[in-house]
């Protein structure tokens, strides 16, 4: 999120920041777990590296577009109020960036469950993974359909945690009831 906001500010943040994680974005994840698993072994620590490098990408973009997005017209009255660098930032530039923010960390936290997923199926010693791949050895349908309705469970309740962050966060935000 930091690096989205720089680059979204500055410049020169973009030119360091923007073209290195545009290439590295087109990586899919799934191809680096081997990578992962050999240079760190079969341990928790490449399901963490994966899991956070999946999430990178959509926190940076939507951050990054967030800040770009900010109204010039905003800026230039928050400057006519004698606002400016943190204080810019802080009181008009973050919140009205923080919906943008708020979807990039959303969608973020439903790829880390895919890089969670791919993780715990590549490299489990035990877990919900572990049990899925000896389910499927076995010709189990049942306990993958159950471990897949598990996975399920645990989307919507990070979908549900992120609406109600969304929520307290976004105070000023309608809400549209149909």
């Amino acid at each position: 999120m930091v690096i989205g906001h720089w680059a979204g500010l500055w410049r020169l943040g973009e030119e360091i920041f923007d073209a290195p994680l545009q290439i590295l974005r087109t990586i899919p994840f799934i191809a680096v777990m081997p990578l992962l698993v050999s240079w760190f072994g079969i341990y928790e620590q490449p399901k963490i590296i994966l899991i956070a490098a999946s999430t990178i990408f959509p926190v940076y973009l939507n951050t990054y577009h967030g800040v770009r997005g900010v109204d010039a017209r905003l800026i230039e009255a928050a400057r006519t109020f004698g606002l400016s660098g943190l204080r810019l930032t802080l009181r008009v530039i973050l919140p009205t960036a923080m919906p943008q923010i708020l979807t990039g960390l959303r969608y973020a936290l439903g790829v880390s469950l895919l890089a969670l997923v791919l993780a715990e199926q590549i490299n489990a010693r035990d877990g919900i993974g572990s049990i899925l791949m000896v389910a499927n050895l076995n010709q189990r349908t049942d306990i993958v359909i159950a471990g897949i309705i598990v996975y399920a469970l645990f989307g919507v309740v990070v979908d549900i945690v992120m609406r109600l962050i969304e929520t307290i966060a976004l105070p000023w935000r309608p809400h549209v009831q149909l």
